[in-house]
């Protein structure tokens, strides 16, 4: 694998902590600001909001610029947005510096999966899209849990600057390791959009924010689950969002390896097996060896679903894919915002601490039943090549360079 993968997974590190460790640390931050928590969970609502709305606004914005400057540039409002949540007087302040930093997050991935394919054969994209992917799921074995750590013993300011300074090195790493990759040529804005009226493209996505919002359903409020349900300590919320984090980085490798040999197949497994087990997390909730067991199979099975669900974008949208990729993004984002929500109105509703599980599994499965649409189409269409993807084409922009020669 090429070195330059190294450094998207380093910016993706920084992004992964910044985004999730928020979950760990909504008791302090609601404390903090005098808030309740299901106000706190404003600021992942916001987050993913800021996503959706940012990644095509960002995307458009740098298809004028290099690549590698683009990342560069995202990391830097990156970095300003974190230090605007460390140093907010007011929790309004701290949701804008919130959605400040969330315009990095989809223009990132999404430039960064076209960059990361670009630099391998056609047969190993889902596996290169699934290494930039690493730093996000290790970051939830570390970063997050550390985040969280040092936000209980030392206040939750310092996290958010400690993130400030992962994205210094995350550019850093974006300076020295990835490579001068020129804006490809023959691209135009018109082709950008009219990648998005495809079905199956819209497809993908649609199963992006179900399936990826039903982890975020169960995930979001997840502290005070297993503090005022399993009866954990709230000390153990570090270790247990470890537990997490390892499923995340353990579900998105197998994702990556087998989405480049069987796609759908792959979907089909994952979306149901992730749609049982949220549905028994409302039960499993109640005890704390059955909650981190779950935890764990939760992290695996959704994160499985990110680069099969990513490279199911930049095949449909071949010759046109950074802003189809960067808006694929944005929804996953979108689910999280949508989950977030969702289930802050069943537990104001009175339904308690694990109703958002049920919300999770209902939207799990409606993707499981959207992917079986999707096949089905393709079935129809006779599409050439493996059940889940047409016959391998070349996309726009991700020509191989010299640095895909260079191992890790």
């Amino acid at each position: 694998m090429p070195l330059a993968l190294l450094a998207l997974a380093i910016g993706a590190f920084g992004i992964g902590t910044t985004e999730f460790v928020i979950m760990g640390l909504l008791p302090e931050v609601a404390d903090g600001f005098g808030v309740s928590v299901p106000t706190a969970g404003l600021l992942v609502t916001g987050y993913a909001l800021g996503v959706v709305i940012g990644a095509p606004i960002m995307t458009l914005l740098g298809t004028k610029v290099p690549r590698k400057r683009m990342l560069m540039l995202l990391m830097g409002l990156f970095i300003v947005g974190n230090v605007i949540s460390a140093v907010a007087p007011v929790f309004g302040v701290m949701l804008a510096g919130r959605v400040v930093a969330s315009f990095a997050h989809g223009a990132f991935f999404g430039i960064g999966s076209v960059v990361a394919a670009g630099l391998v054969p056609p047969a190993k994209r889902a596996g290169a899209i699934a290494l930039m992917f690493t730093g996000l799921t290790v970051a939830n074995v570390v970063g997050v849990p550390l985040g969280t750590y040092v936000g209980q013993a030392a206040g939750w300011r310092v996290t958010f600057l400690i993130v400030a300074a992962l994205g210094v090195v995350g550019m850093l790493g974006i300076l020295k390791l990835v490579p001068e990759l020129p804006r490809p040529e023959g691209v135009r804005l018109r082709h950008e959009l009219a990648a998005l009226r495809n079905v199956q493209v819209i497809l993908a996505m649609a199963m992006t924010v179900l399936g990826f919002g039903g982890v975020f359903a169960a995930v979001t409020y997840i502290a005070p689950m297993l503090t005022e349900v399993a009866g954990f300590a709230d000390s153990s919320v570090t270790w247990l969002l470890v537990v997490f984090g390892a499923g995340m980085v353990a579900g998105n490798l197998v994702g990556g390896r087998y989405a480049d040999r069987r796609l759908m197949p792959m979907l089909f497994t994952v979306l149901g097996a992730l749609t049982v087990v949220l549905a028994l997390f409302t039960v499993t909730a109640h005890s704390e060896p059955g909650a981190a067991v779950t935890l764990f199979f939760i992290g695996a099975l959704g994160f499985a679903t990110v680069p099969p669900l990513q490279k199911r974008v930049l095949d449909q949208a071949s010759g046109a894919p950074t802003l189809a990729s960067a808006v694929n993004i944005g929804a996953f984002n979108l689910g999280n915002a949508l989950a977030a929500w969702l289930g802050g109105l069943v537990i104001d509703a009175g339904f308690g601490y694990t109703s958002p599980n049920w919300v999770g599994a209902a939207l799990a499965f409606s993707a499981l039943i959207l992917a079986f649409v999707s096949a089905g189409l393709d079935r129809g269409r006779r599409a050439p090549g493996d059940a889940g993807a047409p016959a391998a084409r070349p996309v726009a922009g991700t020509e191989r360079t010299p640095a895909a020669h260079t191992a890790l």
